[in-house]
């Protein structure tokens, strides 16, 4: 039988992938055949990343080209050079982000608020406005998208970046809507609270031991490997008729019927 999550010959373009999240989902899709382009601001961290990634799946399959996704001539410059120096992206996976304000809502500076939708959300909007562009020449392609399972609920603390992970399901599901006749499917990740540098001051709170014991349905936060199996199945055509979709991986904190 076809092997479904089979990616050989396929190019992946991530963003903020040198570590965390981003460097696990690289890592698995690149065991799994395809060629990744990791992205991050920092090349020095990408090329230690890149090389790990190669070491890990025996094979020379990973590059790292920086990028700051805050700027969109960056995010151009990433999208050409992957085309030219790897070869035409049949998935994205924009795991980037940022948080710069941890508090209320009313207490955020004009320029916070921008720099958080503008990361978190347009720039996800320039990056797949140019990397369509390949898959809809294949008829088919693959882009997911990492936001929260703080988009489902409000928060006193992380309010506008929660905002901002929920506008984010709100371009999935439209760029899913215009893409899908041209075979191009588009999906949303929701993690929950994850074990990584980004969110090293929530899992080092205080409360987060009350949290695990009480609000994770598995008692144990999240690691970036648990990332991997989602991320190549959301890659492969194992997820063929799967797009608009927000895939909650939170350990049961979130559960819907």
């Amino acid at each position: 039988m076809r092997n479904l999550f089979d990616l050989t010959g396929r190019v992946a373009l991530l963003t903020g992938a040198s570590k965390g999240m981003g460097l696990a989902m690289a890592t698995a899709l690149a065991d799994h055949g395809a060629k990744v382009v990791i992205s991050s601001r920092k090349q020095d961290q990408l090329d230690t990343a890149a090389a790990q990634i190669n070491e890990t799946v025996g094979a020379d399959r990973a590059v790292g080209i920086a990028c700051n996704i805050g700027y969109q001539d960056q995010i151009e410059e990433l999208v050409n050079r992957t085309r030219a120096e790897v070869g035409p992206i049949d998935i994205v996976v924009g795991n980037a982000g940022v948080n710069p304000h941890y508090g209320s809502i009313t207490e955020i500076s004009d320029g916070a608020y921008e720099k958080t939708m503008q990361a978190n959300v347009q720039s996800n909007l320039w990056l797949a406005k140019r990397a369509v562009k390949d898959m809809e020449a294949k008829g088919k392609g693959s882009m997911m998208f990492t936001s929260s399972i703080g988009a489902f609920k409000p928060s006193t603390t992380l309010g506008t970046y929660d905002m901002s992970k929920l506008a984010l399901i709100g371009l999935v599901r439209n760029l899913a809507a215009e893409f899908g006749p041209s075979g191009v499917r588009v999906n949303a990740i929701c993690p929950g609270l994850i074990k990584t540098d980004f969110a090293r001051e929530l899992w080092e709170n205080p409360d987060t031991e009350r949290r695990i014991k009480q609000d994770i349905a598995l008692r144990r936060l999240g690691e970036p490997e648990d990332f991997c199996g989602v991320a190549t199945y959301l890659a492969s055509d194992a997820s063929g008729y799967m797009t608009g979709q927000a895939l909650t991986i939170c350990g049961g904190t979130v559960m819907w019927t």
